[in-house]
């Protein structure tokens, strides 16, 4: 039998490097082909536009071609308004968000002496939704991917709620956005998706934000590509481009936090930029490398082991047995907590105060100003602990001037709801040591004192019955029992001190 022949390839044969733009006739076609695209759109309808803005590689390569392209009009003709949107969450990585603020300040003045219609705008949380009053005032746990609660309140929230204000003002808004098939095979899916609706050339619908189109101009870039525009085009504000090179070459090789829109958007947890807080992936690899690669940066340590802290496999140990709403949750016989306990709380908050005294009092004079937390998020968080949580020794302040040697500039809380150190103190001796029966108690004497001031107190009976309902029990094996026992016997109990109509069992 003759054997067949095999092609033999030597593992030493060269493979041809794909030279980026290559197949479209060089870069300057590309960028004189899109440009061109840009104005005919730009001039096509009254629609403002909107361009996601997060300072790294792809939204900056969007914009630059849509400044560009604007910048050859005629100066009658740059009418539309094209808003320049940046959402800060607060908690971003301080290199890459003193950045972005730069870049933004740059941006307007360029704008301004070039007359272009280009709007900056910075957008951040509402203090109610920020990651510090979240995890701290109301005791969210660290973020997980089965409890991804941070992106949408600290990203999609301020994004879309501006896209909604320009939809109610003009009726329709046009997205322009740095995304790319290139990222993932998931991001290519869903643009060839929506490629299948479009509803004129370029302009996909947006299923998350009625009465808004998407436009994404380097939709079919590679990475390669990107950067050789980058390096190759000056940038038209003057926010140097290597700047931005010199900061992707300090930390990891994938790719920059998006502007997020929608859920389909890359969570900045698989990106290289994104919250130093985050705990959805298993080390922050941007952070750690840019302190590795730069001792002037080794000021963000602080930073990274609290990020670790925060990090914990099992927090079971830092949170109450219970929900929010003072239920006892099962899935698989096993309890599910619920929020950080107040020791817990109180700790993550002298962690975040420690750090940001020691970045100020220790790292270089330009990141001396920093602040990890504002006082509006300390406020809200007082506020949340003292009268939503009844934790009325109101210990905030204490541990701000512990931590800062400094006084808390807050304003005085209403006294007529405020326990005295001493009386707490006093109530705690009598519990004698059972922290669950001295925080039922507390907050029986809070809810009391709060319906005491108003002039009808209906009402009152309810609040302090749900809040026995929450401290009847012994301890965690107690409450996991109790709900055993009504999983099992499929029916509501009826609690001993509670009247037959009462539906608000902690089961």
């Amino acid at each position: 039998m003759t054997t067949p022949a095999r092609t033999v390839v030597s593992l030493n044969t060269p493979t041809r490097r794909v030279v980026p733009f290559e197949a479209q006739g060089g870069l300057a076609a590309v960028v004189g082909t899109l440009t061109d695209e840009i104005r005919e759109l730009y001039l096509a309808d009254e629609v403002p536009w909107v361009i996601g803005y997060s300072g790294g590689k792809d939204s900056t390569a969007v914009l630059q071609l849509v400044w560009l392209a604007l910048q050859g009009l005629e100066t009658d003709q740059r009418m539309k308004p094209v808003y320049v949107i940046s959402t800060d969450t607060l908690v971003e990585n301080p290199v890459v968000a003193a950045w972005v603020t730069q870049s933004l300040e740059t941006m307007r003045q360029a704008a301004e002496e070039q007359q272009l219609p280009i709007q900056p705008n910075r957008l951040t949380p509402a203090v109610k939704d920020t990651f510090w009053v979240g995890l701290i005032g109301k005791g969210y746990p660290a973020p997980r991917p089965k409890f991804r609660w941070c992106t949408e309140r600290l990203k999609i929230r301020p994004s879309n709620d501006f896209i909604h204000r320009v939809v109610r003002q003009h009726g329709e808004a046009i997205l322009v956005l740095g995304i790319r098939k290139a990222e993932s095979q998931a991001r290519a899916r869903v643009m060839e998706r929506h490629e299948k609706r479009r509803v004129r050339d370029r302009l996909s619908p947006n299923g998350n934000l009625p009465n808004s189109l998407v436009y994404s101009p380097v939709e079919d870039w590679s990475n390669d590509e990107v950067w050789t525009f980058l390096m190759q085009k000056s940038n038209p504000w003057g926010h140097p481009n290597k700047d931005l090179l010199t900061m992707y070459q300090g930390a990891s090789s994938d790719g920059e936090c998006p502007l997020v829109v929608d859920n389909t958007t890359p969570s900045c947890g698989d990106s290289r930029f994104g919250c130093w807080t985050c705990t959805l992936v298993d080390k922050d690899k941007s952070m750690s490398a840019m302190i590795q690669n730069d001792e002037e940066k080794e000021w963000m340590l602080p930073l990274l082991e609290l990020r670790d802290e925060l990090d914990v496999a099992d927090d079971r140990h830092l949170r109450d047995f219970r929900k929010m709403n003072g239920n006892i949750q099962l899935f698989n016989d096993r309890m599910v907590h619920g929020p950080y306990t107040q020791a817990a709380r109180e700790n993550w908050l002298r962690r975040v105060l420690e750090a940001q005294t020691w970045i100020r009092a220790n790292a270089p004079v330009h990141v001396r100003g920093i602040e990890l937390i504002t006082l509006d998020e300390l406020h809200e968080i007082r506020r949340i602990w003292v009268f939503d949580k009844h934790e009325v020794e109101d210990s905030l302040p204490r541990i701000y001037k512990e931590e800062t040697g400094e006084d808390f500039p807050g304003r005085p809380l209403d006294e007529h709801l405020m326990i005295a150190s001493d009386e707490v103190e006093l109530l705690r001796e009598i519990c004698d040591g059972d922290e669950l029966h001295f925080t039922t108690m507390r907050e029986l004497l809070s809810v009391e004192r709060k319906f005491r001031t108003m002039t009808r107190r209906s009402g009152l009976f309810e609040a302090l019955e749900k809040t026995i309902q929450r401290g009847y029990y012994k301890d965690a094996d107690d409450a996991a029992e109790h709900a055993r026992r009504v999983r099992d016997s499929k029916i509501v109990p009826e609690l001993p001190f509670s009247n037959e109509e009462s539906t608000d069992a902690p089961a």
